[in-house]
């Protein structure tokens, strides 16, 4: 086994958060050269006018995927020295509806705004204050929402896997998912061609 490589090599935490930072870099660059810093771009997937971002995450959900699944079957990888976090269905369902309709109607999600400001662009800063400020108003609320957030509200479903959680084996899981984006790719490409060129009053 040699990977996750912070375990081979035994970083420090310090050279944990280097490699992070410099492939978060990397990362924030690849999104911004793909239009991820444009709220109007980002915006347009709910319009069905351009799933560029339907592409793009499928695309990345796929690549990691692919390595994982092959890269543990040669002996490569050891998953359990990879850090899953805990599965809170409700919380986490509550959760991503609420950053949907957020993302809906700002344009951006919390990663793809700081793209944005990379670039200086204002609506992005208006979006982070925003973030903040709910982050605030979240600490403040925590009293009454401990039990939803992790507690007997939250559907604690501890470190799970989806190919656990189903009883069937990584590679099928991998099969389904690959299908699926295949799927998506080609429905995105026929949707952009309907919807792509309609102007939004």
């Amino acid at each position: 086994m040699f990977a996750p490589l912070s375990v081979y090599f035994n970083w420090s935490n310090g050279i944990d958060l280097l490699v992070s930072f410099i492939i978060g870099i990397g990362f924030g660059f690849a999104l911004e050269q793909g239009g991820f810093g444009n709220s109007r771009k980002l915006a347009m997937q709910f319009y069905f006018r351009d799933l560029t971002v339907l592409k793009v995450m499928f695309s990345a959900m796929v690549t990691a995927m692919t390595g994982i699944v092959f890269f543990t079957a040669f002996g490569w990888l050891d998953t359990n020295s990879m850090f899953i976090p805990q599965t809170f269905i409700w919380a986490q369902i509550l959760g991503c509806a609420i950053m949907g309709v957020g993302f809906a109607i700002g344009g951006y999600c919390p990663g793809t705004s700081f793209v944005g400001l990379s670039t200086l662009k204002m609506d992005a800063l208006f979006f982070i204050i925003g973030l903040f400020i709910g982050v605030f108003l979240f600490g403040e609320m925590f009293p009454i929402l401990e039990e939803l957030y992790h507690g007997k509200y939250s559907g604690n479903m501890g470190r799970i896997t989806l190919y656990e959680f189903l009883g069937v084996r990584p590679g099928i899981i991998a099969a389904i998912i690959l299908i699926m984006a295949i799927g998506a790719f080609w429905g995105s490409e026929k949707i952009e061609e309907k919807f792509g060129n309609q102007i939004i009053q």
